[in-house]
């Protein structure tokens, strides 16, 4: 692995190491370039209804990847995988319930990546 993006709004975490300056230091520790894009998170309030499968939230985060901060972000995203494997950091355990989904998928069309869920 090359370098974990992390696709969350806010990166903090009440889960020991999974906060953005003690993650970014261990990654780095390992040789790991971490990297923290904002622009690719979910908004709050769009979050409970995105993790049961909502159309209408799932709409909503497709509007934020085609945002002009959201593509820019998703350009960030491939120039990184150009430069070796990436792998996406959100919270959610389940990716079908989570929006580095949607991100993957984004990438993956775009750059034509293989996409492998952990």
């Amino acid at each position: 692995m090359a370098t974990v993006v992390d696709v969350r709004l806010t990166p903090i975490s009440r889960k020991p190491g999974l906060s953005k300056t003690k993650l970014s230091a261990a990654l780095g520790q390992a040789g790991i370039r971490y990297v923290h894009l904002r622009e690719l998170g979910n908004p709050r309030d769009n979050r409970d209804g995105f993790r049961v499968g909502d159309a209408d939230a799932r709409d909503r985060y497709a509007h934020v990847l085609e945002s002009p901060e959201g593509a820019d972000a998703l350009h960030s995203v491939r120039t990184l995988m150009a430069q070796g494997p990436v792998a996406l950091l959100c919270f959610e355990h389940d990716h079908t319930t989570c929006h580095r989904h949607m991100v993957a998928d984004a990438v993956r069309d775009a750059a034509t990546a293989e996409v492998i869920q952990l």
